[in-house]
């Protein structure tokens, strides 16, 4: 008999544990079951393929599969985004700030800076799928479930002496989504296949067991609705048994034992030839059984997702609940361990599922799933690189999903090429920048509003994650031809940008904004958004300039260029530390317009950059902790799922372990939806309904993991912020900065051991609590730390 994947888990683990003296651990499932099909989008459950997606709701008659896939964009590239008057005003707009002239000079900005974003587009959803199947009787004895663990939704039901069984699965592997439909008695299957609304325009066909939409991503609230890309479904049944029609616009099978349905799309962007892409994928995965089809997806998502395991401990009698209903309970205060760990595993499937190494694009706004609200918003589907872009990925590097990470280098290399323009014509700059959004045609002018548009920074934040990606990895032909010629770009950007302020001397930037934030302009009383030197870009610059020093010298390059760039970063303004005791937003310390916003920019100090910490700058930490608290006091307090996915890990960076705890629960309970798939909430930035974002399901487990493992200054922290919650557990194939895979165990909420193996020979400093044991590491020898050794450096 061939062993399960339960069977396989178990022997790894036994042979782990036995190596290392343990007990062997319980091997429990992730488990995301519910007992009804979906009413709504976010109570669907999602599988993709780093392109491909579908939303599945799962039902028994009529089942319904939202597709999209990641290259459907409107709009197109352009290269008239940037406000021709921008170059000759800049001087007197910055003159006009430093003369405490806010009012005036924001209304400058407004008229002569912001971008036009006429073609920016947005990405669409495509179509509906329908399959309508004829049931001997209603449906009884419900479920429907995904599978974290191969990654494969499944809906299973009775009608009548019937049961009836579905699994659907996008495979990288075949490049197709492939749906499976059987039943338990021969000959009792029949359906009809059909496109449903609503769906992009197009043009449906169906032949000889192949449904067809070929159509554009076509829509004209953020372009003109003539362009975007053309794309081609195409849909082949393959029954077992039984008869195939095609009729209307429509597939039916009759009377068959088991039904196999193949989705394939492609589009044209970056030259693709869509009907040819569609024909190859189906042509290759027609030939391969569904067995063979499935096998060879789940091999190839687990080689991926079983990287890492973790146990946050029992939740009793709770584990027998649908995840709705567990959801539920959390929200009425309860504890559920064992959903905080489906959380964290269900950011790492969402992450694999939606970007892969080969994806066209990274995740956006919804990853590569969309409900079209976002779409609709004026804010669109897209790149935001403000935040939202970088939380997508934060979780990438420390819970082992490097490859994951590639669509990011892409869109950062497509930036410093459109970025040289802006800078040259807007600025008359060298290097590149990049603002506050981009899309897939890489859009890197200023956005079209005051509030939001004039962010500076934007390229930066998202150039810095090449940057992790080298510190997680290192990987010096990455950092060599990738990453490096875009750091050392951008910072030659802000070496000719920043202007010196008159007074104190430093070098800021500006005009810029610390989005999406206002402040009370002091000449006029008026809110105010724009102005020199907001924190984030300081804190931004710094770690740029710090980054390509580093990089500069790991490398051997550009020594001339290296010493310009330690002479600018020792003249950035400090961080400062306000009036309220909170850690200054701008350079002035302004009173806030809206003291309950969503966004801490000048919080990313503390993280994801490591600028601020109580070990090395508590004064600041203390500052960073009254921003907080003042924040998320204020009774209009903006608490979307971003906003508390950074909660999480503040506070674990703040060593506050009850505090990010009791966030984490807030975002799970009061943030993500039954299908616990995060949303910005309605009445929050212009929302009338809760919409989908993935950011709080990346930024969440990413919170989970700070709160287990840090790594910063050549320091392995292990368990910084454990909650009593969290009491025995253990987490395995964790990395951290340096090349290393780390796995904690941990009884009583208190450590048990740890082991650490190294990519490459090195001494490694690890710290508990207040102890510390530096340790030698050969390459790919895992090496043991009892928590005996920390406590005897502690008492020594």
């Amino acid at each position: 008999m061939k062993p399960s994947r339960r069977d396989f888990l178990l022997g790894a683990m036994a042979t782990t544990a036995l190596n290392r003296g343990l007990a062997m651990p319980e091997i429990r499932e992730t488990p995301i079951w519910l007992e009804r099909p979906a009413d709504r989008w976010l109570q669907a459950l999602p599988v993709g393929n780093g392109r491909l997606g579908a939303m599945v709701f799962g039902g028994a008659a009529r089942e319904r599969l939202h597709l999209t896939e990641s290259t459907l964009w409107s709009g197109l590239p352009t290269v008239h985004d940037v406000n021709p008057a921008a170059r000759e005003f800049l001087p007197t707009i910055r003159n006009h700030f430093f003369a405490g002239r806010y009012t005036e000079a924001e209304e400058l900005c407004r008229k002569n800076l912001l971008g036009t974003g006429s073609q920016f587009g947005t990405a669409l959803p495509m179509a509906f799928l329908e399959i309508e199947t004829m049931l001997p009787a209603e449906a009884g004895r419900y479920r429907r479930s995904l599978d974290l663990d191969e990654a494969i939704a499944r809906v299973e039901f009775a009608a009548g002496d019937v049961m009836f069984h579905r699994e659907v699965f996008a495979s990288h592997a075949a490049g197709v989504i492939v749906v499976r439909l059987t039943s338990s008695k021969p000959g009792r299957l029949s359906c009809s296949v059909a496109f449903g609304e609503p769906r992009l325009p197009g043009e449906i066909t169906a032949e000889a067991g192949s449904l067809a939409l070929r159509g554009n991503a076509w829509e004209s609230l953020h372009s003109d609705g003539r362009h975007g890309s053309r794309f081609e479904c195409r849909v082949r049944v393959i029954p077992e048994s039984g008869d195939t029609h095609s009729t209307n616009r429509k597939i039916t099978v009759q009377s068959a034992d088991a039904l196999t349905l193949l989705i394939a799309v492609a589009s044209d962007f970056r030259g693709g030839k869509p009907e040819q892409a569609c024909a190859a994928a189906l042509s290759a995965a027609s030939a391969r059984s569904y067995q063979s089809l499935r096998e060879a997806h789940v091999a190839d998502y687990s080689a991926l997702y079983r990287r890492v395991s973790i146990d946050l401990g029992r939740s009793g009698e709770l584990s027998n609940l649908p995840i709705d209903e567990r959801r539920k309970r959390l929200v009425d205060g309860g504890e559920d361990p064992e959903l905080c760990e489906i959380f964290f595993q269900y950011g790492r499937y969402l992450t694999i599922a939606g970007s892969r190494h080969d994806s066209p694009l990274p995740l956006a706004l919804q990853g590569i799933w969309n409900d079209g609200l976002a779409a609709g918003m004026g804010w669109t589907d897209d790149f935001h690189l403000d935040i939202n872009t970088q939380q997508n990925y934060w979780l990438c590097e420390v819970a082992n999903l490097r490859k994951c990470f590639a669509p990011v280098a892409t869109l950062a290399e497509g930036l410093r090429v459109s970025g040289t323009q802006t800078a040259r014509e807007m600025y008359g700059a060298e290097g590149w920048v990049a603002h506050v959004v981009t899309n897939a045609w890489g859009y890197s002018a200023p956005g079209w509003g005051l509030g939001w548009g004039m962010f500076v920074t934007g390229g930066v934040w998202i150039a810095l994650q090449l940057w992790e990606h080298y510190r997680f990895t290192g990987d010096r032909a990455f950092l060599r031809d990738k990453a490096y010629p875009v750091l050392r770009d951008a910072s030659k950007f802000f070496l000719s940008y920043m202007v010196e302020h008159p007074t104190k001397k430093w070098l800021v930037t500006g005009p810029s904004n610390s989005p999406e934030n206002w402040f009370i302009a002091p000449d006029s009383g008026k809110p105010c958004s724009d102005s020199m030197g907001p924190t984030c870009d300081r804190v931004l610059v710094c770690s740029l300039f710090s980054a390509c020093i580093q990089a500069s010298k790991l490398l051997s390059l550009d020594e001339g260029l290296r010493s310009e760039i330690v002479i600018a970063q020792d003249r950035l303004p400090p961080l400062q530390i306000g009036r309220h005791g909170q850690l200054q937003e701008w350079l002035e310390d302004f009173d806030e317009a809206d003291p309950g916003h969503r966004h801490t920019s000048h919080l990313i100090a503390l993280y994801p950059e490591d600028q601020i910490s109580p070990s090395k700058t508590p004064a600041l930490a203390t500052a960073a902790r009254v921003t907080l608290e003042r924040r998320i006091q204020q009774p209009n307090w903006e608490d979307t799922e971003w906003s508390r996915g950074n909660l999480v890990n503040y506070y674990a960076r703040l060593f506050d372990a009850e505090a990010a705890h009791r966030h984490l629960k807030g975002l799970i309970a009061h943030a993500a939806d039954d299908s616990l798939m995060t949303y910005s909430r309605g009445g929050v930035a212009g929302a009338e309904s809760n919409i989908f974002a993935i950011d709080g399901n990346t930024a969440g487990a990413a919170g989970i993991a700070e709160m287990l493992l840090q790594s910063h200054g050549g320091v392995l922290h292990l368990l910084p912020a454990l909650p009593s919650g969290w009491s025995a557990g253990s987490v395995r194939g964790l990395r951290a900065r340096g090349g290393f895979t780390v796995s904690i165990f941990w009884q009583s909420g208190h450590l048990s051991s740890a082991t650490v193996m190294a990519d490459r020979e090195a001494d490694l400093t690890v710290r508990y609590q207040s102890g510390n044991a530096t340790i030698h590491l050969r390459a790919r020898v895992e090496h043991t730390i009892p928590a005996s050794m920390l406590r005897k450096q502690e008492a020594s």
